[in-house]
């Protein structure tokens, strides 16, 4: 099922997307226990889908891709490169990605993303399936100049817009071999498979939980395929991955300074 978050008469709600009918079904509460449906359903068209979760972090994975790697000019890790994307940046389908006035090279990331559905601490890969609610896109924008000049993540990688995320959490798929591909203003940039991840979600979240534990919400963003690139003001950038959808945001100017 695709689970969404979105906004409708002024509060935000859960809901079970039905793309054929182009409608949203609301259900009751979170989706991270038991999902009843409220009988409330509304056109897709109707409402404003927002980020599927709220993540109380936002794991990402660097180089899990070798070919990416390659691109970058760096070695393959022997274990998962993390590193962690601000709460702040999180974005919304349909939400505009603003370039910031520090950078002068921002890239998009097109990434499979893992949407945590039960606490996960110490968890094995064997186990990892029953601790993840879904997956969805995400777009690890990056300011690419910065990641180089401070050689570590967080300015480059953390500013407000930075994470879009969406457009729903699909529960039932599985991430082995899963396409993902960015398009800059319907043009592919980048064409990859989740079967070329040095890493396999399941064993990331083993990884990650034998670091931090995992809570319902949180989000790991699992690495891009190669073929990244820089945005400019006015790129419309996609985000597809096979068997969910498609994300989409709009890159804008700064705002003026206060």
């Amino acid at each position: 099922m695709k689970i969404a978050r979105y906004e409708a008469e002024g509060v935000v709600r859960f809901g079970l997307v039905d793309l054929a009918g182009g409608k949203v079904r609301e259900i009751a509460g979170e989706p991270f226990d038991r999902v009843q449906a409220t009988g409330i359903v509304r056109r897709l068209d109707e409402v404003r889908l927002l980020a599927p979760v709220t993540p109380g972090k936002i794991v990402a994975v660097g180089l899990n891709y070798r070919d990416h790697a390659r691109e970058m000019g760096k070695a393959i890790p022997e274990e998962p490169l993390l590193f962690l994307k601000a709460p702040s940046a999180l974005n919304h389908p349909g939400g505009e990605i603003v370039y910031p006035a520090q950078s002068e090279r921002v890239d998009y990331e097109a990434e499979l993303a893992v949407v945590i559905g039960r606490v996960a601490k110490g968890v094995s890969a064997r186990d990892a399936a029953a601790h993840i609610l879904g997956y969805t896109c995400i777009n690890d924008v990056t300011a690419r100049d910065l990641q180089m000049k401070d050689v570590q993540y967080t300015r480059a990688k953390g500013f407000d817009t930075f994470a879009p995320l969406g457009p729903w959490i699909e529960t039932d798929i599985d991430p082995s071999g899963l396409a993902v591909r960015c398009l800059v203003n319907g043009e592919v940039r980048q064409d990859g498979n989740t079967r070329e991840m040095g890493a396999t979600v399941h064993r990331l979240v083993e990884f990650i939980s034998a670091v931090m534990t995992l809570y319902p919400g949180d989000v790991i963003a699992t690495g891009t395929p190669p073929g990244v690139g820089s945005l400019r003001v006015g790129d419309e950038v996609t985000v597809e991955v096979g068997g969910i959808g498609a994300l989409t945001n709009r890159v804008v100017a700064p705002f003026p300074a206060h």
